[in-house]
C-alpha cells in the first residue's frame, strides 16, 4: 500500500504532463495555444483558436487524464488522502507540465475528471453546476470558480471521507483562477462566445 500511493501519484503527475490542447493544436495544424488567445492551453481557448472539434477532443482528454489515475488508485485501494493527492497530482501536471517546459492551463476540466472516479451524480452535480452558470453567465472562468467552490458541499453530501481531498483540489484551482477572479470584478473577462474574427488579444480566460 504505501509503495503503491507514491507511485500512482508519480504516474499522475506524468499523465496530466501530456498537455492535449498543445498536441491537439500541432497535429490539426493549429496555432500553440501558449501563444494565441488567451495564451491559455485548454479546451475554452481551443475552442477561440480552432473550433469545437478540436476543443471537444482536448476537454475529452484533459478529463481522461485526470480520471484514469484516480480511478486506478482507487481500485488498487489507495486510501482517501492519497486518492487526493493523486487528483492534485494530475492537476498540477496539467498546470506546470514537464514535457512542455512547465507552461501549462489551469486544470478545471483535469479536476472534473479526478472526482468523476467518486460517482457519477456526483460528476452531474459539478459538471451542471458549471455549465448553467456558464449558460447564465457567458463566462467560462465564472462557472469554474462557482463549482470549485461548491464541489466539497456535493461530495461532503455523498462521500464526506473525500471532503478533504476535494477541498485541496477546490483550492488549487481557485488560486490558479486568482486573474479571472480579478478580471470578472472589474468587468474585464472575456465570454466564450466572443466572435474570433477579431484582432485584437483578449484577455486571458479559463
Amino acid at each position: 500500500m504505501s509503495a503503491i500511493a507514491p507511485g500512482m501519484i508519480i504516474l499522475a503527475y506524468l499523465c496530466g504532463s501530456i498537455s492535449s490542447a498543445i498536441l491537439v493544436c500541432r497535429i490539426a495544424g493549429l496555432p500553440d495555444p501558449r501563444e494565441h488567445g488567451s495564451g491559455n492551453p485548454g479546451a475554452t481557448n481551443v475552442l477561440r483558436i480552432g473550433g469545437k472539434a478540436a476543443a471537444a477532443c482536448v476537454l475529452i482528454f484533459d478529463m481522461l487524464k485526470g480520471m484514469l489515475p484516480v480511478w486506478a488508485a482507487y481500485e488498487l485501494g489507495v486510501p482517501p488522502l492519497y486518492l487526493g493527492l493523486t487528483a492534485i497530482a494530475a492537476c498540477l501536471g496539467h498546470i506546470y507540465p514537464v514535457f512542455f517546459h512547465f507552461r501549462g492551463g489551469k486544470g478545471v476540466a483535469t479536476a472534473f475528471g479526478a472526482i468523476a472516479p467518486i460517482g457519477w451524480d456526483l460528476t452531474g452535480l459539478v459538471t451542471g453546476t458549471w455549465l448553467l452558470t456558464l449558460l447564465l453567465s457567458g463566462y467560462s472562468s465564472l462557472g469554474a470558480i462557482v463549482s470549485a467552490l461548491v464541489a466539497p458541499f456535493y461530495v461532503w453530501w455523498y462521500k464526506p471521507e473525500l471532503t478533504f481531498p476535494v477541498s485541496m483540489l477546490s483550492c488549487l484551482i481557485l488560486v490558479r483562477h486568482h486573474d479571472n477572479i480579478q478580471r470578472l470584478w472589474r468587468g474585464q473577462e472575456t465570454k466564450i462566445w466572443r466572435r474570433r474574427g477579431k484582432k485584437e488579444t483578449p484577455p486571458k480566460t479559463q
